[in-house]
């Protein structure tokens, strides 16, 4: 058959292992979707710059914009908003089908592109955005589609997650374990996007989105990095029989206007008991709950050039046979148009750390600050250090709001020296 033509946008970590796998796996590729896929171009900024995998000659190009008008394919890794959202409208624009990796393009103009490929008639794929191999955008589209998804809770950046392990395992401080980080290649020398969220926020914007059939951006995303996470909170979670996980989390919530979408991004305490706790190093995965399947998880290498690769190729074959075929993918399912609620109104736990004056009465007036904002106590743990005292607080579920608002109340109070540590809970029995 006709050769389908595929432009690569994009030769970095991922784009030269996908112009790798092109080459090595031609034969197969050709089987599996029915007709030769024909690499016509790769588009780069600078001709000469080192590149892990040599491009065959003639293929490199610096004008993106000519070679996406002869592709019938285009696979976009180039990452960031432009020109990657310029390049993927103009590639819809001329009928090529377009598989991409770029999370924060999708998490902040999805609607944008997938009204652009609806108009075009057109493919738009993007299983390497999140979670890089593990497959997880596929089964959320596709095979839950005929189940109730109530939550999705992952481990989606593998840097945070290598580092939080460090401090876990090895007792290192967060500097100590980013340094780490960045001689291992896992974390960037500015880790700005991976350890303040921004990464894990686009990501939990587009599971939040295909899981609730409603646009979620990752302005709605609640985030908070893990920079501010010391020893004193690791081992404070290790004595709960906890360890500490950056958390992507995205939940229904019903409520007397009806039901509305929680999403977020946030250091957490989690039970090692639970199936997350125990994922190490840089892997990432995925927990989903729903009506019908119950508990899925989802795991394996979250990040890197040739895993990430592995799942932009088995989109580019998905969308070729549908192109071959005459046939479209599902496009974007958001007819839920359920609302975001703010963080405010969000359920949650908190672990609150407190250095107290070591008297009678403290005690009370602390749980009064609790009972004055509406929470329940689960756990007290006090420990005594000569004129002062810390008390550790586990609270029952109650709003965001609540939970913040006694907070600052405690810090106001005269008995309380300083709050030292405040941390989200996840999971457990309460």
């Amino acid at each position: 058959m006709k050769p389908l033509k595929v432009a690569v946008l994009g030769c970095g970590s991922v784009g030269s292992q996908v112009v790798r796998l092109l080459d090595e796996q031609a034969g197969d590729l050709t089987a599996r979707v029915g007709a030769p896929l024909e690499l016509v171009g790769v588009a780069v900024r600078r001709l000469d710059a080192p590149r892990e995998v040599k491009v065959p000659e003639g293929l490199l190009t610096t004008d993106a914009e000519e070679l996406v008008t002869r592709a019938d394919l285009v696979v976009e890794v180039i990452g960031g908003i432009e020109p990657a959202r310029s390049l993927i409208l103009r590639a819809l624009d001329h009928g090529a089908s377009v598989v991409t990796a770029n999370k924060a393009l999708l998490a902040a103009d999805g609607p944008a592109l997938y009204a652009a490929a609806d108009l075009a008639a057109r493919d738009l794929f993007y299983e390497a955005a999140v979670a890089g191999a593990i497959p997880i955008l596929r089964p959320l589209r596709e095979s839950l589609a005929g189940d109730r998804v109530t939550r999705v809770l992952g481990i989606v950046n593998g840097t945070t997650n290598f580092i939080l392990d460090k401090m876990d395992t090895a007792g290192s401080g967060f500097a100590e374990a980013l340094e780490e980080a960045q001689e291992l290649g896992y974390a960037e020398a500015d880790p700005t996007a991976d350890v303040e969220g921004f990464d894990a926020a686009a990501k939990a914007a587009i599971l939040a989105s295909l899981a609730f059939h409603s646009r979620v951006t990752v302005d709605d995303v609640h985030r908070e990095g893990i920079s501010e996470v010391t020893a004193a909170d690791v081992q404070s979670a290790r004595e709960m029989g906890s360890v500490v996980k950056l958390l992507a989390i995205a939940e229904l919530r019903g409520g007397e206007a009806g039901e509305a979408v929680a999403v977020r991004v946030h250091p957490a305490m989690i039970p090692r008991s639970h199936p997350l706790a125990s994922v190490r190093e840089a892997f990432n995965a995925v927990f989903v709950e729903s009506e019908a399947a119950g508990e899925l998880m989802f795991y394996g290498p979250g990040a890197g050039g040739s895993p990430t690769a592995s799942a932009v190729l088995g989109d580019l074959v998905t969308v070729a046979r549908n192109q071959l075929a005459g046939t479209r993918g599902p496009g974007e399912s958001a007819y839920a148009e359920r609302p975001v609620l703010p963080m405010g109104e969000t359920v949650t736990r908190y672990h609150v750390a407190i250095d107290v004056d070591d008297r009678a009465g403290v005690l009370a007036a602390v749980a009064n600050a609790f009972a004055d904002q509406g929470v329940s106590i689960q756990t007290v743990k006090q420990e005594g250090r000569g004129l002062d005292a810390q008390l550790v607080v586990v609270s029952h579920s109650a709003t965001d709001a609540q939970l913040a608002a006694t907070v600052d109340q405690l810090r106001t109070m005269d008995a309380v020296r300083e709050v030292t540590s405040v941390m989200r809970v996840e999971g457990g029995v309460e």
